[in-house]
């Protein structure tokens, strides 16, 4: 007896570090966009800061604008927190916690049901 209850504790230590793992790992799916979408937004800040930052300075005859960093930074930002915000978007449709313009659509029957009696 006392050895069942040994392995059922084991079993019961074994679920609780699965769990604990999916769940850290479901925390990194998600910490990781959100590190992208804030690595583009500081991407998209630094081209506009350079930008103007240059035109005070009067050694500089031609300032241009970091079109590939501001660019890059931008589909960073939106790759990032568009994965977020369908992730969101997904579980609260899961949980019905979205209001009818977000729920999805089903289609509409054919025409009324009539049954012969």
């Amino acid at each position: 007896m006392i050895e069942l209850k040994i392995s059922i504790n084991k079993i019961k230590a074994g679920n609780h570090m699965r769990l604990l793992i999916s769940r850290f790992a479901a925390i990194i799916i998600l910490v990781i966009p959100g590190l992208m979408a804030m690595k583009g937004f500081l991407m998209m800040k630094d081209a506009v800061f350079l930008y103007i930052s240059v035109h005070g300075d009067e050694r500089v005859t031609n300032p241009t604008f970091q079109w590939l960093s501001f660019g890059g930074g931008l589909f960073l930002f939106l790759l990032g927190i568009g994965f977020l915000g369908g992730w969101i978007l997904f579980r609260d449709r899961k949980r019905n916690y979205v209001g009818p313009r977000f729920k999805k659509k089903r289609p509409k029957p054919d025409g009324p049901v009539r049954t012969n009696s």
